[in-house]
């Protein structure tokens, strides 16, 4: 099913900035959007569970404690 929707013309002008060839369609576009932010969220939940996990098991080091290690 195909629909239509309205959108205002600076966010038109947003999305023909970021056509990656002429004949893209706002379709394609939005698609790109969204899997990007999709990869993103994925790779964040792996970051944010490596770095909890590195917390926990105390491989983590405060800012002043580096500041003396490097003599700062």
């Amino acid at each position: 099913m195909t629909t239509t929707i309205q959108i205002s013309e600076s966010l038109q002008e947003q999305l023909l900035q970021r056509k990656l060839f002429y004949r893209e369609t706002y379709e394609e576009i939005i698609q790109d959007m969204i899997e990007d932010l999709q990869e993103i969220n994925e790779e964040t939940k792996k970051e944010l569970e490596k770095a909890r996990a590195e917390v926990k098991s105390g491989k983590v080091y405060t800012h002043e404690q580096i500041k003396k290690e490097l003599g700062l």
